[in-house]
């Protein structure tokens, strides 16, 4: 398996600074941005728009990561692809067709992700693992930072390492939610590639980005 890449979320980040916290993100290890995109009505919670993500693309070469909680997301798909997302991850249950979302987000020439929530069953998602760059397991209900990690998600990580493995796709497998020094290990062991974590990245030792960037990915 690949070395794991880090993923910070903006979600914890100081929203009247994004730019200079995405700058430190970037000079302290991060491996790509994961911008949580909530329209308050797929999930309880507003937060940004393509505008916001347009601006903040000034600031930073890494791969912008955009998850959409946004629901009918196909309408949505072409502004933050021309906003500079790198990565567009979308839920099965925010449209009608997910193959046809699938090949509209290809159409844009970017990179695929479906994302799964905690009841979303992961046999969503297994017809489609030859023809997307990630799958998102959400270990938290979607909608706000700092919740709980839900152990029993680790079952869908582990299906889906041993299905990529077994059919030698080069899919990678993404989590989100109460991803900390600890659990950041129990996704590890189960075959992660990329973990999103916000508020230990920002919170957890004073604050330094470098070091929890550092603990997450070798600890």
């Amino acid at each position: 398996m690949n070395s794991i890449k880090i993923a910070p979320s903006i979600l914890s980040a100081d929203f009247s600074k994004l730019g200079s916290e995405i700058k430190n993100l970037e000079n302290a290890g991060a491996d790509l941005i994961h911008i949580d995109v909530m329209d308050g009505h797929f999930v309880p919670n507003i937060t940004i728009g393509p505008e916001v993500i347009n601006k903040l693309r000034n600031y930073t070469t890494l791969p912008f990561d955009v998850h959409l909680m946004i629901s009918p997301v196909d309408n949505f798909i072409k502004d933050f692809a021309d906003a500079g997302a790198d990565i567009i991850t979308i839920h099965p249950e925010a449209t009608a067709d997910l193959k046809s979302s699938i090949n509209k987000i290809k159409s844009f020439n970017k990179k695929i992700g479906v994302s799964l929530n905690p009841e979303t069953p992961v046999d969503k998602v297994l017809p489609f693992l030859n023809i997307i760059d990630l799958v998102l397991v959400m270990s938290v209900n979607p909608g706000f930072g700092g919740q709980k990690f839900i152990k029993n998600t680790i079952t869908k990580v582990k299906i889906l390492r041993k299905t990529i493995d077994e059919r030698k796709l080069k899919t990678q497998i993404e989590i989100d939610g109460g991803i900390n020094f600890e659990t950041a290990k129990i996704a590890k062991e189960a075959g992660v590639d990329i973990l999103v974590s916000g508020t230990t990245i920002f919170k957890e030792n004073q604050g330094n980005l470098k070091k929890n960037i550092q603990l997450l990915k070798i600890g």
